[in-house]
């Protein structure tokens, strides 16, 4: 019961978020997609180094 609360008050909050504040939004979501694409570089460069 707990978690389906949770889950149904993270959407709302997403909702709310997306819908009065669009920018900030936008801003974190090119944050996080950065962070994933320094992620992927990082594992690149590990392997690359690993078999050269």
């Amino acid at each position: 019961m707990v978690k389906k609360v949770l889950t149904w008050a993270s959407i709302a909050f997403l909702v709310f978020f997306v819908a009065y504040r669009p920018a900030s939004a936008a801003q974190v979501v090119k944050s996080l997609g950065n962070g994933l694409v320094d992620i992927g570089t990082g594992f690149g460069d590990f392997f690359s180094r690993l078999v050269s």
